[in-house]
């Protein structure tokens, strides 16, 4: 696991106490496009399950999602696909 997909793990743990986690480091697959950086770590996919999510629709979770990791969407982080599902939601 990199640096930034630890920071992600953590952050989104303690936010979210999800039932399933699941942070890939997608860069690779960017490689010479808008925001990739040497050394990768710039271009992320969340699979994310809580029961934080029950109730609200798709931009609200996207838009905890993208609070709980405002400091890593401001720095070294250009992209991020979220997936994010409340317990039972296939």
């Amino acid at each position: 696991m990199t640096a930034i997909s630890e920071r992600i793990t953590h952050k989104l743990t303690a936010a979210f106490a999800p039932q399933a986690l699941r942070v890939i480091d997608e860069s690779h697959q960017h490689q010479g496009h808008g925001g990739w950086r040497e050394g990768g770590e710039t271009h992320f996919r969340v699979d994310i399950v809580s029961e934080a999510f029950v109730g609200k629709s798709r931009l609200e979770r996207h838009r905890l999602v993208n609070a709980a990791l405002a400091q890593e969407l401001a720095d070294r982080v250009h992209a991020l696909a979220i997936a994010a599902k409340a317990p039972g939601e296939a």
